[in-house]
């Protein structure tokens, strides 16, 4: 699933991330991936697998396992911050389209 971030800094200006979330149940049914560009022209990405039990938790409540944390963020948008050797990012995210991939990694195929 493919959707847009805010991605949450000090510039006064907003900026937006493309964010892909991602389900594959052939390698890990619990599990959930969010995967991000890198900075600059890189054609590389920055991918972070953790339990899809920890993107449903930190909707209701702070939820944090290694390198990933969610919270939620007023009632509509979660905050998503996730470390890397290269440093930490914070994504602002609404929690529609978050609601509706969990619900789709449940469906059957």
């Amino acid at each position: 699933m493919e959707l847009r971030a805010g991605l949450i800094t000090d510039a006064p200006a907003p900026v937006c991330l493309p964010v892909t979330l991602r389900h594959d149940p052939a390698h890990d049914a619990r599990a959930v991936s969010v995967v991000l560009p890198a900075p600059g022209p890189s054609p590389d990405r920055h991918v972070w697998t953790f339990p899809r039990a920890l993107l449903e938790a930190g909707l209701r409540a702070p939820a944090e396992q290694d390198d990933v944390r969610i919270w939620p963020c007023g009632r509509v948008q979660a905050v998503l911050e996730l470390h890397a050797a290269q440093g930490v990012v914070l994504l602002q995210l609404d929690c529609a389209p978050l609601v509706r991939f969990l619900r789709r990694t449940y469906a059957p195929r």
